[in-house]
């Protein structure tokens, strides 16, 4: 393990509020995020929003609004929304700003300088939703392939990258690095793409002014997907005469992860590769193309009108009920429908009755039997702590493959040992019988410890509970500062005054959401 560790996000169009979809995908990135930073690696989390191009400026002036206005207003919207969430984020890139200006002009400049763009004539279809150019073969009954809608025929002046020249040596890199696409079935699906044949691809446009102007060419702007895509490097600050920005793209570049959907991997894992292939940058480590959430009608999207707002979920469920719905409930890099009935099932199962339950009768316990105070481990069976030693492996080889279910499997699978271990010891009958006393001290100690250690488990995927379980446990700290070193068993000081408090995650169903 390296140690120091990059992963983005694809940056978010703020052309409307953002959905479940883009909340799925953040929660994701913010927890592998996380688990890194447990474990002490030094971590950039990137995410952004990529706010040029003619549907924002269409969408803006329908508003009444500068470009510059409209798309400030809506990321500061995202921005919000990414705290209700809790997502770490240590940069909030967005392309309008002057750094990324000049790292995508520099780049740009330094790929046309190395022959590899060059001024041509684009004649063909364009999708304005999904900004997005297509061959007259790729439209399906005429309309967008992606979105379905109508397209419009284009013909201007337009700068192109070869893409076709770079062809084989992304075959060769693939081949060379098979771990680069994730999962293999995107990988596979890239790799047949690729053999079919690339076209050149357009990067500039003159029939719109919004976005960042080529250098030596002012009447063209830069396309999307250049412009874009240069965000991993901008944030970092590639294209800056800074020391310290400079400092910073060479500690973190290359990425380890591009987290992405599904729908973007091809502009991720076969542009934005050749891209930095004509530049010479190294290429990043990974691009990961995880699944849809769907609804039972079908794909959520802005463009279909069925979108789910995370925030109404969020304040509805509350923060921890929504991470772990999303986080659980889907094996990471397939597709997984949404419901919210299915969401207040893995609550109430997993959170309320597993987690929840397990604070209420320890802590009830040890109020009952030991007068709320963290007893001596004198007569330990070293069941609990054996289920935590395997679970801590578990998360770990889960996390390093981007298997976040599973990972939270193996967490919820000591929260259940835990009570199982309850109903198997008895303590109220270890209180009654003859000498009792120190085996009962050494159940409530491992069940009160196992939860501790928990908590420091659930640190990167949930976000009040751990801090939660710890104060209701004594604790005199938070989780804020906890790392890896805090799962070793028997950090639980005996002597602890416990703090009982309202049930950590209430049932429900029980509250009547109305759903």
């Amino acid at each position: 393990m390296r140690d120091r560790f990059y992963i983005t996000t694809p940056i978010y169009y703020p052309d409307s509020d953002l959905h479940i979809g883009h909340a799925y995908t953040t929660v994701a990135a913010d927890a592998i995020a996380r688990w890194h930073r447990l474990h002490g690696i030094r971590t950039f989390f990137l995410t952004g929003t990529d706010e040029h191009g003619q549907k924002i400026e269409r969408k803006a002036c329908q508003m009444g609004e500068t470009p510059h206005a409209f798309v400030s207003r809506m990321a500061d919207r995202i921005k919000g929304l990414w705290s209700a969430l809790g997502i770490s984020y240590d940069d909030f890139i967005r392309t309008s700003e002057p750094r990324h200006r000049r790292a995508v002009q520099a780049l740009f400049e330094r790929v046309y300088r190395q022959g590899d763009i060059y001024l041509g004539r684009y004649l063909g279809w364009y999708c304005t939703p999904c900004e997005t150019f297509w061959l007259e073969r790729q439209l399906e009954q005429g309309l967008c392939p992606d979105c379905k809608r109508t397209v419009e025929f284009l013909e201007e002046e337009a700068y192109f990258l070869r893409l076709t020249k770079y062809a084989d040596r992304w075959l060769e890199h693939i081949a060379a690095y098979p771990e680069f696409i994730q999962p293999v079935s995107r990988r596979n699906e890239m790799v047949s793409f690729v053999r079919a044949g690339l076209e050149d691809l357009c990067v500039s446009r003159t029939s719109f002014r919004w976005g960042v102007p080529v250098p030596f060419d002012l009447d063209h702007v830069i396309y999307v997907w250049f412009d874009a895509l240069t965000n991993y490097l901008s944030a970092l600050g590639y294209g800056s005469g800074d020391g310290e920005a400079r400092a910073c793209f060479e500690t973190f570049w290359p990425a380890d992860v591009h987290l992405v959907g599904k729908e973007i991997v091809r502009f991720h894992a076969v542009i934005w590769p050749i891209i930095l292939m004509a530049a010479d940058i190294p290429l990043p480590r990974q691009v990961y193309g995880h699944g849809w959430l769907v609804l039972k009608e079908g794909k959520i999207s802005k463009s279909r009108a069925n979108s789910v707002d995370p925030l109404v979920l969020v304040d509805r469920y509350g923060v921890d009920a929504i991470r772990y719905y999303l986080l659980r409930e889907i094996p990471f890099g397939a597709d997984g429908q949404y419901s919210e009935d299915s969401l207040v099932a893995r609550a109430d199962s997993d959170l309320a009755n597993d987690l929840g339950n397990l604070l209420s009768r320890s802590t009830a316990m040890l109020e009952r039997f030991c007068g709320g105070v963290v007893p001596h481990a004198t007569d330990s069976d070293g069941q609990l702590a054996a289920a935590i030693e395997r679970a801590v492996g578990q998360v770990s080889r889960a996390m390093q493959a981007l298997q976040l279910a599973d990972a939270l499997g193996a967490i919820l699978e000591v929260a259940r040992r835990a009570n199982k271990y309850i109903e198997e010891q008895a303590p109220w009958e270890l209180a009654r019988a003859a000498g009792g006393g120190r085996r009962l001290g050494s159940v409530l100690y491992d069940l009160a410890e196992c939860q501790r250690i928990l908590a420091v488990l659930l640190k990167p995927f949930l976000v009040r509970a751990p801090d939660v379980i710890w104060h209701q446990l004594g604790m005199a700290r938070t989780t804020a500062d906890a790392t890896h070193h805090e799962l070793a068993w028997g950090g639980l000081p005996p002597g602890l005054t416990i703090r009982r408090g309202e049930p950590l995650f209430p049932r429900i169903v029980s509250k009547g959401a109305g759903r």
